[in-house]
């Protein structure tokens, strides 16, 4: 595997250089050379456990080291990786074994455990077709708005993708990227990618500001990787930290705020750089050129990647704007190759060689890519089309607002009407349905404004933090969720 040879010469060339940064009372690092010993010692452990090239090998580990290490041999035996968050257990880690048809379960939480699963091979899985992709990592889809899909990408897709993204990133053995994100739901273009070009991973042991401050400027952090939700906190920091060696700070798993962005700008002293991640395709387009006068943009795509946007017809659309939008699709290489079960080939579903996103955006005249929303999120009020993302956002802004879901209502004359669910900040200061609004007037065309306002305790949410969506964008008949307005 091409990133596991990336990983040796580093280790060869400089077997001292930190590959890990663990962040504590007392710092520490782990090395090239050791994480690479680290490696083939787990990955002899699996070979003598049974585990054989191409097969789906599952990893349960804790967040930081232990999962980097088992992640790397599991992928030094040859087998397939399908991480599972740490906190699957029970019922739910049998259900996950089944979901993935894993032949292998692997668990450092914290002592290793190697569990041979060839029961849960189940019907419907292709065994020969899926060694024939040589297949190396497999997740599965969050689920939002559609059924989940076991996503399988080969070696030679992951190093396609992971040479495209870095042309944008351009990550390399100086830089100390401090790392925030679940790893069991971003691996490829994210550790697997700083690996592979040298870098040292930075570890925090919490999100909390304070902490994440204290250790980026301790390790000269030049590169972050986290959420909007981590930003939205880091620029809430009061202590007056700055962070002098960062150099770019990418924000994804979400949609970026502008909210958000402006706050962290304001305090820090530079933007926010938006990039658009997806399971199928890697990280083909981020806003490395406009990110200071366009926060919000997704921006241009990474070298390697074609972006365009195909219209209800099929046709590709020649003019956009945030108006006249179409579905995002992207050709490139580093594309996925295959889906589980089913087992599907990514060539037999491609259009005109591109993966169709189910998102919906536009292109600016300085060909910055927005996005809009999902499709199935997207309203149509008697012929005028907009999406549950826009309003929630504004809806988002109100002080009184922790979170809020956005969706379509029938409606007998107008085909659908907006309504939203809310969660409040504090459910004793429940603002009236003029307040909301008052509070949207100024934000939204009328027509996109909620006619309906439901305050709830919670929102469903996926496995990787997004509020989950009901097919069709359709809230389902007769559930009483909450007061409504």
């Amino acid at each position: 595997m091409k990133v596991l040879d990336a990983l040796r010469a580093h280790a060869q060339d400089r077997p001292e250089h930190a590959a890990i940064w663990v962040g504590a009372d007392d710092d520490r690092t782990i090395s090239y050379g050791e994480l690479v010993v680290r490696m083939d010692a787990i990955a002899k452990e699996l070979v003598a456990a049974g585990v054989r090239p191409g097969e789906r090998c599952g990893l349960r580990a804790q967040q930081g080291e232990r999962f980097v290490e088992n992640a790397l041999a599991i992928l030094a035996a040859g087998a397939c990786l399908v991480p599972i968050p740490e906190d699957t257990d029970g019922e739910a880690l049998v259900d996950a074994t089944r979901e993935c048809a894993l032949h292998h379960l692997v668990e450092a939480v914290p002592d290793r455990t190697i569990t041979p699963l060839e029961a849960s091979c189940s019907e419907g899985v292709d065994e020969a077709a899926f060694r024939s992709v040589d297949p190396a990592y497999m997740r599965f889809t969050s689920g939002t708005t559609d059924q989940r899909k076991g996503v399988i990408v080969g070696a030679d897709s992951i190093a396609d993708r992971l040479d495209n993204a870095n042309a944008h990133l351009e990550i390399g053995p100086e830089d100390r990227v401090l790392w925030l994100l679940p790893m069991a739901h971003h691996f490829l273009v994210s550790i697997l990618l700083y690996l592979r070009f040298g870098a040292t991973i930075v570890l925090p042991r919490s999100s909390l500001a304070k902490e994440v401050l204290a250790l980026a400027v301790r390790s000269r952090a030049t590169v972050f990787y986290a959420s909007p939700y981590h930003y939205g906190l880091l620029a809430k920091d009061a202590s007056g930290v700055g962070l002098p060696d960062v150099r770019l700070a990418v924000s994804t798993a979400d949609g970026l705020r502008g909210d958000v962005a402006e706050a962290f700008q304001a305090r820090f002293g530079f933007p926010l750089v938006q990039a658009l991640g997806i399971i199928e395709v890697g990280l083909p387009v981020l806003n490395a050129a406009s990110a200071a006068t366009k926060p919000t943009a997704l921006g241009r795509p990474a070298p390697g990647y074609e972006v365009w946007l195909r219209n209800e017809d099929g046709s590709e659309r020649t003019r956009s704007s945030d108006d006249e939008t179409g579905e995002i699709c992207i050709r490139g290489r580093g594309l996925f190759d295959a889906y589980l079960r089913p087992f599907v080939r990514a060539s037999d579903l491609l259009d005109r060689g591109s993966f169709r996103t189910g998102d919906q955006g536009w292109v600016d005249a300085d060909g910055d890519l927005y996005l809009a929303g999902r499709r199935h999120n997207r309203i149509n009020m008697a012929g005028m089309k907009f999406f549950c993302e826009e309003v929630e956002q504004a809806l988002d802004c109100h002080p009184a607002v922790k979170g809020s879901r956005v969706f379509a209502q029938q409606h007998p004359h107008l085909g659908e009407i907006p309504a939203a669910e809310v969660v409040l900040v504090d459910a004793a200061q429940e603002p009236s349905r003029k307040e909301f609004v008052d509070h949207l007037k100024g934000r939204l065309a009328r027509y996109k404004i909620p006619r309906f306002f439901t305050v709830v305790t919670d929102l469903e949410m996926t496995a990787t933090g997004k509020v989950r969506r009901w097919a069709g964008s359709n809230r389902p008949a007769g559930e009483d969720t909450g007061s409504e307005r």
